[in-house]
């Protein structure tokens, strides 16, 4: 661990612990939790996803080995996680049925319409680490030691959360919350202080299979299971390459990721909208035309994605999935038009797909 202070060992550990919770929530974290460092039966079971080849080309999620299931293996000395929990529903964001209804317009993932989670969390967790190295530098006969990550290391976050007590693993595999659903991140601070753990949280999915029925792809392959290959989250962001053709079709106008998952689990209901001004939609990302976003150019890309998570992806991956999403459009002249001005693109993945989706309208026999 590179930071490090000073602590008092014998500083009461559950009024830390508590004092944690709350300068967690002053920071504008929704929860926080704590939990162990076991993970033995999630690694069983994290090693049997990867050898089914789930994991697809996400080499990451099996080059680290155990570090991801073992804790002190990624950051010495670690026998403490801190988990924790930031909503991210944005308010005034155009309904996510009405725009999966129009395949007109782009659907995009509602965690990425604001600004990136990754630097939000990430300055929300370094202060937090800054306030319990401020609370405990005082004290020079041991030392706090701590690192923080937000899907940003081999770090095995939704079990790490569950066993903090912070909602349970949903069938789709996602964080679900009793009281507030499953629109939140999640972020951890690994540490070597001894604080005092919560309790696991339970299981109540009960015998509900919506996450699994209306998946597009039906990429949950068994509760609690997915196959990430089929899943366009998967598809969309983290495949650098030709997207299956099969696969295409089912995609619909989903351009950046998908939410369906979460729109039909009835935990949802709970969900609350974030106060964390960053998530507020920008760029009228909500509710945005294909034709619009796909006549980008790759400075205009660049320009409305600074700060974005859409950005990470880039512009020749943008470009591939609206092609898919006009493919999938109702055929209209415009579109015909659009993507005729495509057919030539100097990329082979986005002229791949552009002609795949001109094809589409092409043998359409009502046009």
């Amino acid at each position: 661990m590179s930071h490090y202070t000073k602590f008092n060992s014998t500083k009461n550990i559950s009024q830390l612990s508590r004092d944690i919770k709350r300068w967690g929530l002053e920071l504008g974290f929704n929860q926080i939790g704590i939990t162990d460092t076991h993970l033995q039966t999630a690694e069983t079971e994290h090693q049997a996803w990867i050898k089914k080849g789930f994991h697809g080309e996400m080499d990451y999620m099996a080059k680290h080995g155990t570090k991801r299931t073992r804790p002190a293996e990624l950051v010495p000395n670690t026998n403490r996680i801190i988990s924790a929990r930031l909503d991210y529903l944005p308010p005034n964001a155009k309904d996510s049925e009405a725009i999966l209804q129009n395949n007109s317009r782009a659907f995009i993932s509602r965690y990425a319409l604001g600004r990136d989670y990754h630097k939000v969390m990430r300055n929300k967790l370094q202060k937090l680490c800054e306030k319990i190295q401020a609370e405990l530098a005082h004290d020079q006969t041991s030392h706090f030691e701590y690192r923080a990550f937000t899907d940003s290391a081999p770090v095995l976050e939704v079990t790490l959360a569950e066993k903090s007590g912070l909602g349970w693993r949903g069938k789709h595999t996602l964080l679900i919350n009793k009281s507030h659903g499953s629109w939140f991140f999640l972020g951890e601070i690994y540490t070597n202080l001894p604080l005092e753990i919560d309790e696991p949280a339970t299981n109540h999915c009960g015998t509900c299979t919506s996450c699994i029925d209306v998946c597009p792809t039906q990429a949950i392959t068994a509760p609690y299971e997915v196959d990430a290959r089929r899943c366009i989250s998967y598809l969309t962001i983290e495949l650098k390459g030709s997207i299956p053709v099969e696969l295409r079709p089912l995609i619909g106008n989903r351009v950046y990721g998908c939410d369906d998952c979460q729109l039909y689990c009835p935990w949802n209901k709970f969900a609350e909208i974030t106060k964390e001004p960053d998530f507020a939609v920008k760029h009228g990302l909500d509710d945005i035309s294909l034709i619009d976003c796909f006549n980008w150019s790759e400075d205009e890309f660049k320009t409305k994605m600074a700060g974005s998570a859409i950005y990470r992806i880039g512009y020749t991956q943008w470009l591939r999935n609206i092609a898919i999403g006009l493919g999938n459009a109702e055929t209209t002249t415009e579109i015909i038009e659009t993507l005729k001005q495509h057919i030539n693109h100097e990329n082979d993945l986005v002229r791949e797909h552009v002609c795949w989706a001109l094809s589409c309208h092409l043998l359409d026999p009502t046009f």
